[in-house]
């Protein structure tokens, strides 16, 4: 499960809005509890570099990747997921997501954004254990009250 409050759900939704037709990306961080669910304290808005095919691929350019997650860290903060749009296609993961996807036991969360306007957003969890193994799952998101 991931759990975030309102006012994060609302910036990554926005945010796939803002940069419509163009898929936007970014971070989750906050912490993983011991049930496994992973709760988001801050999201972090990225750049996306492609340049080829930015309505439906997404890069995070790794410099900005270490500096969120070093900025993250000094406030105790990890890495616990990772967030981008689908223009004018569902809210779910593509093989190219997969492919790309490799952050092991976080949350990848994808929010279809039709005509400019953001309408469905779902959460997958990348399990497995190594890359040949590596599947995403559904996952459900709770959104905490403001």
């Amino acid at each position: 499960m991931l759990k975030l409050s309102r006012a994060d759900y609302d910036a990554l939704r926005q945010h796939g809005e803002q940069t419509y037709p163009h898929e936007c990306c970014g971070i989750l961080l906050g912490h993983v509890n011991e049930d496994g669910t992973r709760a988001v304290i801050s999201t972090a808005r990225c750049g996306n570099t492609r340049t080829d095919s930015a309505h439906n691929r997404y890069n995070i350019d790794p410099r900005e990747l270490v500096r969120i997650q070093r900025e993250g860290r000094e406030r105790g903060e990890d890495i616990i997921g990772f967030y981008h749009s689908h223009p004018d296609h569902p809210a779910q993961w593509s093989k190219t997501d997969l492919a790309e996807a490799h952050w092991f036991g976080c949350s990848y969360v994808i929010t279809s954004v039709e005509k400019g306007k953001a309408v469905l957003t779902n959460s997958f969890e990348l399990t497995g254990s190594d890359e040949p193994d590596k599947r995403l799952v559904d996952e459900t998101i709770e959104i905490e009250p403001r």
